[in-house]
């Protein structure tokens, strides 16, 4: 019977792949085991190289994606396309110390626990050669993650661990999928607190390539923690995307501040152009944080521009409207203009997100 899955996302790893196998083969003797490689369609000919191997390696298998991206639901796919009662999700550049792996088995069957994570905090843990910049940031998202995690995980940022398949089926239906940090979603989502060990590793350099690590991924990051954190009550879009427009409210009172009261501009001129800066200033925010991951670049972004301004146009005749009828109706003129914000709101948010910022 197979003892181990050993799910490894990756894109444009090739370099690295004869490497980890060679690694895994030395330190899992006598362990069953299978990888499986999720390839989110690597240009550099990852998942052919893969598949390559897989004909003479029975142990070996490919989950080639195409069209979908994201760390965190590369990972999902994998266990669930896994058939050993131990998962372990690695990273493909041989940063995690492989050697690791029997231990990590042993306790988890030892102790019968539910996950076993390799932690760079705990004692006898390291970052290895990262620089303070890249240090400052891990323990400032590992204190974020207090707030969606009560265990009290030394490393919940870590992308080493295993997990028992039962655990993963009670919290996989629950899980976001934002980002890339899956075992802290696998936390956050378990019904109930999960039992677990941590054993010290030193994070090491990556073997070969380039890392992918970019200020997406701390966009990625704030995603998950909103969604763990609120996604119950609104998407973690919708909130980001409000917390935009009221930047957009500051922005257009500075500029028509400065158009009318200072360049004595006449009023309705001052309007229009503030109204267009506010506009303009939300959109390319939006386009920046909201759309991260849907980011328009060359001449998609002045169409995208301009969509978003006929998608904001129509959004404040429905914010007048709607505002106009609930005063008519209550004479409270601070509920009709809330309702007329939430209804501006909304739909801005759902017409842009299905005609600025459309999944391709």
């Amino acid at each position: 019977m197979l003892e181990l899955s050993i799910v490894v996302p990756s894109f444009n790893e090739r370099d690295n792949i004869r490497e980890l196998i060679s690694r895994l083969d030395a330190v899992l003797a006598g362990i069953r085991w299978e990888v499986i490689y999720v390839d989110d369609d690597s240009p550099d000919g990852t998942s052919d190289l893969v598949r390559s191997i897989a004909r003479e390696d029975s142990r070996v298998r490919c989950l080639h994606r195409i069209g979908r991206r994201g760390l965190s639901r590369a990972v999902v796919e994998g266990v669930l396309a896994s058939s050993a009662p131990s998962i372990v999700v690695m990273d493909a550049d041989l940063q995690h110390d492989e050697t690791l792996l029997p231990r990590m088995l042993a306790k988890v069957r030892e102790d019968k626990l539910d996950f076993v994570v390799a932690s760079r905090y705990c004692e006898g843990g390291s970052v290895g050669e990262w620089d303070n910049k890249r240090a400052a940031m891990s323990r400032f998202a590992t204190y974020l993650a207090k707030l969606v995690v009560a265990s009290p995980l030394t490393d919940p940022m870590s992308g080493f661990f295993l997990v028992q398949r039962e655990a993963f089926d009670r919290a996989v239906r629950r899980l976001s999928g934002e980002g890339y940090k899956i075992l802290l979603d696998l936390f956050a989502s378990s019904p109930t607190p999960p039992r677990y060990a941590e054993l010290p590793f030193v994070f090491r350099e990556r073997f070969a390539g380039e890392s992918k690590l970019d200020s997406a991924v701390l966009w990625q990051y704030i995603m998950l923690i909103l969604d763990k954190r609120f996604g119950h009550i609104l998407p973690p879009r919708l909130i980001l995307f409000s917390l935009v427009g009221g930047s957009g409210l500051f922005v257009h009172f500075l500029i028509l501040f400065l158009a009318f009261r200072v360049g004595n501009v006449p009023f309705a001129v001052g309007q229009i152009v503030a109204t267009l800066a506010a506009m303009t200033s939300n959109y390319v925010l939006n386009n920046f944080l909201t759309y991260r991951d849907r980011r328009l670049r060359g001449m998609h972004f002045f169409t995208g521009l301009l969509s978003f301004y006929l998608v904001c146009g129509v959004g404040a005749v429905g914010n007048v409207g709607v505002a106009n009828m609930i005063f008519n109706r209550q004479q409270e003129w601070w509920l009709a203009g809330l309702a007329g914000v939430v209804v501006g709101t909304v739909w801005n948010y759902v017409a842009s997100a299905m005609f600025t910022w459309k999944k391709s």
